[in-house]
């Protein structure tokens, strides 16, 4: 482990909590006291929930192809589903609403993920890579955001292929995952070369809600497996993104730290455990855990 990773991480190896599923993503912890997680390609794709006693349970199923999720303010799940091209809300009766199916009357790509603001604020990323060129409405890969309200309002118009997403620990700055430009990128990888469309943005966040000063915040360039995708910080400003080889950590001015290294390779990963100094990651066919020295910064909830 490099000594820079030292000062971040407690465990001295990873704990696999789980394996066998197709493809995990989209982790979250309930206040509750469990972790969610998708088996995103199983099919249909499952929402579970996985107890501190290690005993997993069906949340939903089939789940709309449900990626990333979080919590809205008052703890209801919020959910990415990539197969009705939507954003919907779990009730508290499991009934599902929808948040979100378009912009300016017209309908979403594949939302991916999403992270809330504590004034109520919705942040999901867009991308157009998984719709055929055919069948995509709006003319551009973005971020949008739904207010409290209701109005959905796209915010960033000119990014590649946006991925996951995460605010600073004062909610000033957002951060978004570049995962690669368009096909080409893979195709460089499959030849051994390096993709240098593999990066993560900051955006600063007004008070109206919407992002200025868009700028490059962290190269993740690699010719090795994986790509830039979810991603968490810490209360001491460090960011955490998953991608090729692992978990790329960065300290709050871009400096990369190091890699977090796994058996699989990662695809997301979210904070939890009573402190919220527990590391949750979704990777492959399997989940682990790890514990880290800073506690993360915790989903927004009202008093």
């Amino acid at each position: 482990m490099p000594d820079q990773l030292q000062e971040v991480i407690e465990s001295n190896q990873p704990e696999q909590l789980g394996t066998g599923f197709v493809f995990t993503e989209g982790p979250l912890w309930h206040p509750e006291g469990y972790w969610l997680f998708v088996d995103l390609f199983r099919e249909p794709a499952i929402i579970y929930r996985l107890r501190t006693s290690g005993q997993m349970e069906t949340v939903r199923e089939p789940s709309g192809m449900t990626n990333g999720m979080t919590l809205d303010l008052q703890g209801r799940l919020v959910m990415c589903e990539m197969e009705t091209r939507q954003i919907t809300r779990m009730e508290p009766d499991g009934s599902i609403a929808v948040l979100a199916d378009r912009w300016e009357g017209k309908r979403l790509h594949r939302p991916n993920d999403i992270v809330g603001h504590s004034n109520g604020n919705l942040y999901f990323t867009n991308p157009s890579g998984r719709v055929e060129p055919s069948e995509r409405e709006i003319d551009f890969a973005g971020i949008h955001c739904i207010a409290p309200d209701g109005t959905v309002t796209a915010v960033v118009t000119n990014t590649m292929y946006p991925n996951g997403l995460a605010f600073s620990p004062d909610e000033r700055t957002l951060y978004v995952a570049n995962t690669r430009k368009d096909n080409d990128c893979q195709q460089e990888k499959e030849r051994g070369e390096v993709c240098t469309h593999q990066f993560i943005n900051a955006y600063d966040i007004a008070p109206d809600g919407t992002a200025t000063s868009g700028r490059l915040f962290a190269n993740m360039h690699s010719a090795e497996d994986g790509v830039p995708d979810g991603m968490k910080v810490d209360m001491e400003g460090r960011v955490y993104c998953t991608g090729p080889e692992g978990v790329w950590v960065f300290d709050s001015q871009g400096n990369h730290l190091g890699i977090i290294r796994l058996t699989e390779i990662p695809a997301n990963c979210a904070w939890g455990g009573p402190d919220n100094q527990t590391m949750f990651f979704t990777a492959r066919h399997s989940i682990f855990t790890m514990r880290m020295k800073t506690p993360g910064t915790p989903i927004p909830q009202q008093g």
